[in-house]
């Protein structure tokens, strides 16, 4: 076995979500608070411009870097939601974000480097450097300051072999956005910075930045999968400085060839046609989030930093427990709700549980009436 696949975790979201679809398999009624996936199906433009492909025989290869019809409407989609200019040559489309991320850790990395990320954050980043051979190093982040990374820390981690840092925003697991300032004093270090911006366009306070606004030095991660509803469509995307981009093509033609031809004629419609369709389901998010926050700190449960974007809450649940992997099985088996245990995002998110209102507002409900229950009932065993 190769060791660095023995270095690895389990991505916990995917156990609990694989438990809790044997339990339905079984019969029983889960309600789903633990995956990152909207509810949603694809909006209607989207679909259609995905079937008229089909149709039209758009089925075979594209360029190895995406459609060039994809790759503009991507620029221009730069230009007006952030007021910045992307070259579309520096633009490679991939099947999902996460290889637009592993591809960019190839790219930057040799065996025994080093790439800093935040704990919590999400796990995949570990993992991903760790497939590449490098090594993650986390900065703890602290709940009272709101999750935000701190340079010093940041900066007392950085050695010779740094090679990267991971920045995520609005982030998973606990729906902060980066501040301005950070983006700024991360631009100083004059160190790769890779931005996962996945969550863009899921933000219900304030205003998600792109790295992009602040330098054109960097590596930005998107897609099409939380936005705009199209998880099983495998649609990202990686922005990256024009002088990797040849290496990056190699990459990609060797490991990937290239994204899903229909898919990318869809991520078109979807970046000119979707607005109106993306807005009703922003609000949707919102009225969620509003309700979820509100039944979690009814039941005792502490919410340090109210999720300003994407759609998760990172509840601090150390009253109830020191060992949230068991708890969340636990809640999962006796409340049937599916929740993610914090220690998926990292050492720091022990005792924290995150729940994700990706969701009905009806299903949400019945997972909390449930989840209130669980709780009052491990009060009193606790208090026994």
């Amino acid at each position: 076995m190769n060791e660095t696949i023995e270095r690895m975790t389990s991505f916990i979201v995917m156990d609990v979500l694989e438990r809790a679809n044997e339990l339905q398999r079984n019969g029983v009624d889960i309600i789903h608070l633990e995956v990152g996936e909207p509810d949603f199906d694809m909006p209607e433009c989207i679909a259609n411009a995905a079937i008229e492909a089909h149709k039209n025989g758009t089925t075979h290869y594209t360029h190895s870097l995406g459609d060039p019809q994809l790759r503009l409407a991507i620029s221009e989609f730069y230009k007006s939601e952030y007021n910045v200019s992307v070259d579309p040559e520096c633009i490679v489309v991939t099947s999902g974000s996460s290889p637009a991320i592993l591809m960019t850790l190839m790219l930057l990395c040799q065996a025994g480097d080093e790439v800093i990320m935040s704990n919590p954050g999400y796990p995949c980043y570990r993992n991903f450097t760790l497939a590449c051979h490098a090594e993650p190093v986390s900065v703890q982040l602290q709940a009272e300051c709101d999750f935000q990374y701190d340079i010093e820390e940041i900066k007392k981690k950085i050695t010779d072999k740094t090679r990267a840092i991971f920045v995520n925003s609005p982030m998973n697991p606990t729906g902060t956005l980066v501040a301005n300032s950070v983006y700024e004093e991360l631009c100083k270090l004059n160190i790769p910075i890779i931005s996962d911006e996945i969550y863009h366009g899921l933000v219900y306070n304030g205003k998600a930045r792109s790295i992009l606004e602040f330098t054109d030095k960097a590596f930005v991660i998107n897609g099409f999968s939380k936005r705009f509803a199209m998880t099983g469509l495998r649609l990202g995307y990686l922005i990256a400085p024009k002088e990797y981009m040849r290496s990056l093509q190699i990459l990609q033609q060797n490991l990937f060839i290239c994204a899903p031809s229909t898919a990318q004629k869809a991520g078109i419609a979807a970046l000119k046609d979707a607005k109106s369709d993306v807005d009703l389901m922003h609000s949707i998010y919102n009225d969620r989030r509003m309700y979820i926050i509100e039944r979690l700190r009814g039941m005792g449960l502490t919410i340090h930093t109210e999720p300003l974007g994407a759609f998760y809450v990172f509840c601090d649940a150390r009253k109830f427990t020191s060992d949230s992997y068991r708890f969340a099985f636990d809640v999962l088996e006796k409340a049937h709700v599916g929740i993610t245990p914090g220690i998926d995002f990292g050492t720091a998110g022990e005792g924290f549980i995150r729940l994700s209102y990706a969701n009905s507002l009806e299903n949400i409900r019945i997972g909390m009436d449930r989840l209130e229950e669980y709780l009052k009932q491990l009060k009193l065993q606790l208090a026994d």
